[in-house]
């Protein structure tokens, strides 16, 4: 049987709102060892940031270092689970989507993060992980 959620990931989870620069979140990022940062308002998951999106939605468009976070962030509808789900269903999502971190979110509020490391590190999911790392490293197609 595998595990939920609640008990594998990440609980203290460094975060941005939409109202910081990217350079505070450029160095959060730098500071934590971490290309992610989801974006919190009030408790509630607005959006995620990554290295990524700074680099090509701010920096290789000219953008500045002062810019905001909501100006560089994924937003609308971002793809996350919740404490009470299993990992292998986790894992599934993950490889669907072709993300390595998903947000866990209850009742409204963004309680942590699980990654496909904390997966592979549970003997019962390690190869759910696996085959979602598979398909999350397959090129996607593009639009």
């Amino acid at each position: 049987m595998t595990q939920k959620l609640r008990d594998i990931m990440s609980k203290n989870v460094t975060s941005v709102t939409p109202n910081q620069t990217i350079e505070e979140a450029a160095r959060l990022m730098s500071q934590n060892n971490v290309g992610f940062l989801p974006v919190v308002e009030n408790g509630q998951l607005k959006g995620i940031i990554t290295d990524r999106d700074i680099t090509l939605r701010s920096t290789a468009a000219g953008g500045n270092e002062k810019a905001k976070v909501a100006d560089c962030m994924t937003s609308g509808q971002i793809v996350s689970g919740n404490p009470e789900m299993d990992a292998a269903e986790a894992a599934q999502i993950m490889a669907q989507h072709q993300i390595r971190r998903l947000p866990v979110v209850e009742n409204n509020q963004m309680v942590g993060i699980v990654s496909l490391g904390d997966l592979a590190t549970e003997q019962a999911t390690q190869q759910e992980a696996g085959q979602a790392l598979n398909s999350i490293s397959e090129p996607s197609n593009p639009q």
